[in-house]
């Protein structure tokens, strides 16, 4: 298993990872010491564990929204989806009933002779 070296807040962790995943765990570990130096920024020297607790705190509430907002997505779409098979349904119908009117005038008009 691959392992990657990566540094957090100055402190530098030994992290295994899957197969081609090094990449994406080194980013994720660089966007993980941008939050907790913006945490540090904005409250200053609170303790390295609290800092890292709100970080991922913050983390953690943003992906609550994202999965909030994705499942009212979801749910839109399927409603939309409905309401687009009930249009297709609708004309439909309206199609079938245009073609059978189509003929029944076909059949009635005068003929010529």
């Amino acid at each position: 298993m691959p392992q990657v070296q990566v540094t957090i807040d100055g402190k530098s962790y030994r992290m295994a990872c899957g197969p081609g995943e090094e990449p994406h765990l080194t980013a994720l570990a660089e966007e993980l010491g941008r939050r907790v130096a913006e945490m540090r920024k904005a409250f200053g020297e609170i303790g390295d564990m609290r800092l890292q607790v709100m970080t991922a705190i913050t983390i953690a509430d943003e992906l609550a929204e994202a999965r909030r907002r994705l499942a009212a997505a979801e749910a839109e779409t399927a409603a939309l989806r409905a309401e687009t098979g009930q249009l297709a349904a609708g004309l439909t119908e309206a199609a079938e009933r245009i073609e059978r009117m189509a003929q029944s005038l076909a059949g009635s008009e005068p003929r010529e002779g």
